[in-house]
């Protein structure tokens, strides 16, 4: 469904975040990526979505195609109506709109159809407290609430392929349990193809068919979740600490990449 091969992105022409990556992501598939702060995760899905001329980047070297199609030239607007659609880092909300407002920004992209109502009272099955909370100024909404407004608007876009940044960030144990089953059941009951960015290795792994772990822009490991979430090595890499000594995984003894699992 999504393909990148050999994608090399920079920042302002010289500074070079995103190494030769190539991952693809199947149709219907949850694909996650892992990985410590820095280490260019959120740049790939800017990339995906059309976004880095925001922060003057560009994808200098390979390509990204969705369903076939070369989609890295692509402006935001037209890779959204083709169905990706990105819930960002920070949640990015409309902070002097209404929560209601915000979800019907989503739909935008629709035009006039006329299933939105539904798809909004099903928003509101999901997150009650968005319900309550449909005529207040988003911007005095609290942290969970925001995030689940985020993840709500990108919905109300009806989505074929969801980006999720992080989405448990700065979020209790229990809102983030919330989320990601939502997310298991968008991708389990409504066939959603899910790329999700997470900090709690654990739960991500859970979820995921597939799992690709990124350290300064470059891919230093894939494979399926049951292969590698039990490798002592894998749980070293991402808390990034072995003993009272810090390393990166190139230092890791016997380390492969594009290996599905790998002893010590």
């Amino acid at each position: 469904m999504l393909e990148l091969n050999n994608v090399e992105i920079r920042y302002q022409r010289y500074i070079l975040a995103v190494k030769g990556i190539s991952v693809s992501v199947p149709d219907k598939g949850f694909v996650t990526f892992l990985g410590p702060n820095g280490s260019g995760k959120s740049t790939i899905l800017k990339g995906i979505a059309g976004l880095l001329f925001i922060e003057r980047g560009e994808v200098t070297a390979g390509t990204i195609k969705y369903h076939g199609q070369r989609i890295d030239t692509l402006r935001p607007e037209k890779i959204t109506k083709m169905g990706i659609v990105l819930v960002p880092e920070g949640r990015r909300i409309f902070t002097e709109l209404t929560t209601e407002e915000n979800l019907l920004v989503g739909s935008y992209v629709r035009g006039k159809d006329p299933t939105f109502e539904g798809d909004l009272e099903t928003i509101y099955g999901y997150f009650p407290i968005l319900k309550e909370r449909r005529d207040q100024i988003a911007g005095y909404l609290s942290g969970g609430e925001l995030q689940m407004l985020a993840i709500g608007r990108a919905l109300m876009a009806k989505p074929k392929f969801l980006i999720c940044d992080e989405p448990s960030l700065g979020l209790a144990p229990l809102l983030v349990a919330k989320i990601l089953e939502i997310l298991k059941h968008l991708h389990k009951d409504r066939g959603i193809t899910i790329l999700l960015v997470e900090q709690f290795a654990e739960n991500a792994l859970a979820l995921s068919n597939y799992v690709y772990i990124i350290e300064k822009g470059q891919i230093v490991l894939e494979g399926k979740p049951d292969e590698i979430k039990d490798q002592k090595n894998v749980k070293e890499f991402y808390l990034g600490i072995i003993g009272s000594e810090k390393k990166e995984m190139k230092d890791i003894k016997f380390y492969r990449r594009k290996k599905r699992w790998f002893s010590e």
